[in-house]
């Protein structure tokens, strides 16, 4: 299981994480399963995102994944985020390729299924932000 955890990923969950000042929308994702939990800030516009502020509680997965999808969030809307929660959960049980090359730090999640839900929830609570 060390696999998943190799310096990349380590690195991407050390990324300082920081809630937004006054966003446009807010909404949190647990899992209760390991006990992670995401709150994501949105500044949107026109229905996209415009800025992404966050907070994680969890595993170094989910920190991780968090910090890529801080990168990649601006722009999105909800059909747009939908479908990148869709291609990342297909990244990791079906063998997809990443949507985003730097996803690629968790193709060895796909074999520890138990851990896929770690790298899944920000996506979940950017999906469900932005339905809001």
């Amino acid at each position: 299981m060390s696999e998943i955890y190799d310096q990349a990923v380590k690195d991407l969950a050390a990324v300082e994480a920081v809630r937004l000042d006054a966003p446009d929308r807010s909404a949190s994702q647990d899992n209760p399963l390991c006990g992670d939990k995401v709150i994501l800030d949105l500044k949107v516009a026109e229905g996209r995102v415009t800025d992404l502020g966050r907070k994680v509680s969890g595993c170094l997965l989910c920190k991780a994944a968090a910090t890529v999808l801080s990168s990649h969030a601006g722009g999105l809307d909800a059909a747009a985020a939908s479908g990148l929660l869709d291609q990342t959960r297909a990244m990791l049980k079906e063998g997809a390729a990443p949507p985003f090359p730097d996803l690629a730090v968790f193709l060895p999640v796909r074999g520890h299924k138990s851990r896929h839900d770690c790298v899944l929830l920000p996506f979940k609570a950017l999906v469900k932000a932005l339905k809001i």
